[in-house]
């Protein structure tokens, strides 16, 4: 078993031993096929972004059919080696069963268990750090098959070599990545309990036939009223050739043009942008942005919606439009209405245009029809939906520095 001694960079404290190079094979075994008493057992498949799931959520419908017998009867805390091609894992991803207690998965996965007490989620991890990519693309004898998994058959799949500790520091570094993954599922959930609150809300907090919403708050019960958005706004776009001839774009900068791609889901996203320091703003005074203007993508993507969060930091770039509010108007509950998936299909979908792609005229824009309450409920509601949105983006926030933690861990502990 042993070949050479290495060991990680980073290690429990107490733990000095050096790691052992071994196959796969010596440290695991194979699982193969079932004793026939499998009626009722949960039917599995691996998805590279979401481990386990059941063949039900994953395709619409149990595709097993009568094939039952050919499928690998899988116990918790065994492992099964998907070996197909996808965007997140280009040479096939290893997940420990962990859902059941015995479980049936496709016959085509390379399952297995451990041998005496190593520890099944350090094999797990070990091949989430895609340092056994190598390995594996050595091992592909051609491209993706028919059913576009990779031809890597288990005789080889066995003989992968990787670094092994001791059981005990398998355990500890499995734990430790598990509590992290275990941290993550649980923001993931209370992000989306929150996302569908939110859904749910903006059906009934809205009025979008009659004047009066379902659900309101204390105090207020006066009729909303219906106005156009050209009555409480300025509509407006930076023309083509405006952009063309005075606009130039830089990798680094101050000032930010914000293009479609930049506004999604309610917010800016500005993991692409274009700077425009050098451009001709005496000329681009139109397409200038303030804080509370909100943004409303009208070419291609259509109805997506932001609000700017600050002046001084941003102009306008072609295909969005910019809405600027009166000052009695809340900018925060006119953004929550108008990205509203009822919204969208009752005024915005009647009126966009689809020739070669799809479009909003800014003289449509101005035509949406609108029900709005007095200044005051509109800040209440625009307020409230403002806590809902900090606190799914304070979850996405901890997911994202969870993740990072974990993505170093992972290339710190293995070797």
């Amino acid at each position: 078993m042993k070949d050479e001694k290495k060991a990680p960079k980073l290690r429990f404290k107490g733990f000095t031993d050096d790691w052992e190079q071994c196959k796969l094979g010596d440290v695991c075994e194979e699982v193969s096929g079932n004793n026939g008493n499998v009626k009722g057992l949960p039917i599995l498949t691996i998805s590279a972004a979401n481990g386990w799931m059941n063949q039900k959520d994953r395709f619409s419908q149990v595709i097993a059919g009568n094939e039952l017998k050919k499928y690998t009867l899988l116990k918790k805390g065994h492992l099964a080696y998907n070996h197909g091609n996808s965007k997140q894992a280009k040479y096939g991803t290893v997940f420990v069963q962990n859902l059941y207690d015995q479980a049936l998965v496709p016959r085509v996965y390379h399952s297995f268990k451990m041998k005496t007490e190593n520890n099944p989620y350090y094999v797990e991890y070990y091949f989430a750090t895609k340092k056994l990519d190598r390995e594996l693309a050595r091992l592909v004898t051609s491209g993706a098959r028919m059913d576009g998994l990779l031809n890597i058959n288990k005789k080889d799949f066995f003989k992968i070599k990787f670094e092994v500790p001791t059981p005990v520091e398998q355990s500890l570094i499995g734990t430790i990545l598990q509590k992290l993954d275990q941290t993550i599922t649980l923001h993931e959930e209370k992000k989306r309990q929150l996302e569908r609150l939110k859904s749910a809300l903006l059906q009934k907090m809205f009025a979008y036939k009659s004047g009066y919403p379902a659900i309101r708050f204390e105090g207020f019960s006066d009729e909303w009223e219906e106005r156009k958005l050209s009555d409480i706004s300025d509509v407006t776009k930076l023309a083509g050739f405006e952009f063309t001839k005075y606009v130039r774009y830089q990798e680094t900068g101050k000032i930010i043009a914000l293009r479609g791609l930049n506004v999604k889901n309610g917010k800016l996203v500005l993991d692409d942008v274009k700077y425009i320091d050098d451009s001709d703003f005496s000329k681009l005074n139109r397409s200038k942005l303030y804080k509370n203007d909100i943004l409303l993508t009208y070419v291609g993507t259509v109805g997506e919606l932001a609000i700017v969060p600050e002046d001084d930091k941003y102009f306008l770039a072609p295909n969005v439009a910019r809405i600027r509010l009166q000052d009695h108007v809340n900018s925060i509950f006119i953004c929550q209405m108008m990205n509203n998936s009822i919204f969208y299909n009752h005024i915005i979908l009647p009126l966009i245009a689809t020739s070669s792609q799809p479009a909003l005229s800014m003289e449509n824009v101005r035509k949406f029809q609108l029900l709005m309450p007095d200044y005051q409920e509109q800040q209440k509601i625009g307020s409230f939906f403002k806590q809902i949105d900090d606190t799914i983006a304070l979850h996405q926030q901890k997911i994202n520095n969870i993740n990072s933690v974990k993505k170093s861990l992972l290339q710190k502990m293995f070797i």
